[in-house]
């Protein structure tokens, strides 16, 4: 079933179309592609997600949409687009469920209230898959899952199994829709170290 917030979402990321912080693309396909998340996730809502780098709302803004009795927050570092999703989340009334958290990924993932506290956390154009993998694992709780949407055309080999290990990780795939997704389930502890700066990743990526 479509939720009827579907509508009010459509509006706010048209709105953010036009102010330059949603990418190309009809805002149906911007649409279409986010609920394949909510297909890989299966038909039950889960308890509180996370949006990796949520942009001009999408998947954030689509999830919350579809999944109603959930709790989420959208992580954004730039504060212009932040301060629009806020925005929206307040126009369809999401204030008390959805939270727009203004901040870098690999320091957020260090705060209380936030680190392994997710069942769910999707990335969507957000980095390479070392610098993904390394900021968005830290959010979940253990079993939790990381599922990041594949380019048009996928490569499995982009999430190496043994690398992935290391950081406590396994990998699987999924279809939702047309697109392909991995599924990073957090199989084993969390180092402490984890995730580095920015800078340590991008100087020397998990792989």
């Amino acid at each position: 079933m479509i939720p009827p917030d579907l509508d009010g979402v459509a509006r706010a990321l048209a709105r953010a179309r036009a102010l330059g912080v949603l990418g190309p693309g009809d805002v149906e396909e911007h649409v279409r592609h986010s609920l394949g998340f909510a297909e890989v996730i299966g038909a039950s809502s889960p308890p509180r997600f996370l949006d990796l780098g949520s942009g001009g709302g999408v998947p954030g803004l689509v999830l919350a949409a579809f999944w109603p009795e959930s709790t989420g927050v959208l992580l954004e570092s730039s504060r212009r687009r932040a301060s629009l999703l806020a925005d929206a989340v307040a126009r369809l009334g999401w204030s008390g469920r959805i939270e727009v958290v203004n901040g870098r990924a690999e320091v957020a993932a260090r705060h209380a209230g936030l680190r392994e506290e997710f069942d769910v956390v999707t990335a969507r154009s957000f980095a390479p898959p070392p610098v993904t993998a390394e900021c968005g694992l830290p959010f979940l709780e253990p079993c939790g899952r990381l599922i990041v949407a594949e380019p048009p055309v996928p490569d499995r080999s982009r999430w190496p199994a043994d690398s992935l290990a290391v950081l406590g990780a396994d990998v699987t795939w999924a279809r939702g829709g047309d697109r392909l997704f991995a599924v990073l389930r957090r199989s084993g502890p969390l180092a402490a170290e984890v995730p580095r700066s920015w800078r340590a990743m991008a100087r020397a990526p998990a792989w």
